[in-house]
């Protein structure tokens, strides 16, 4: 497999994980989201100030309002995170 495709398959197989642990397996709730975000992301919520800005970001990620995070959903905050990781190590070069 090329990187992309191993990048791509790490993906599906973290959605997967976090989204398997409880209720609907094609969706994370809250409590699946923030496990992912505190064991595959946790220099993000060391940054964050506070537990409400935890809140609005989780709440952000909702884009449908359905109060769970889909695949896509989850796509997105990956992308943006990876396009704002990329964006800082361009202006440190």
């Amino acid at each position: 497999m090329t990187q992309l495709e191993i990048a791509m398959t790490i993906l599906m197989k973290t959605f997967d994980e976090y989204a398997a642990m409880e209720g609907n397996k094609d969706t994370m709730n809250k409590t699946e989201t923030k496990c992912m975000l505190e064991k595959e992301l946790p220099g993000l919520l060391m940054e964050a100030k506070n537990q409400g800005e935890v809140d609005k970001l989780l709440k952000s990620l909702d884009f449908n309002g359905d109060c769970e995070v889909d695949f896509s959903e989850f796509v997105v905050l990956v992308s943006a995170l990876t396009c704002a990781c990329h964006d800082r190590c361009l202006q440190k070069s």
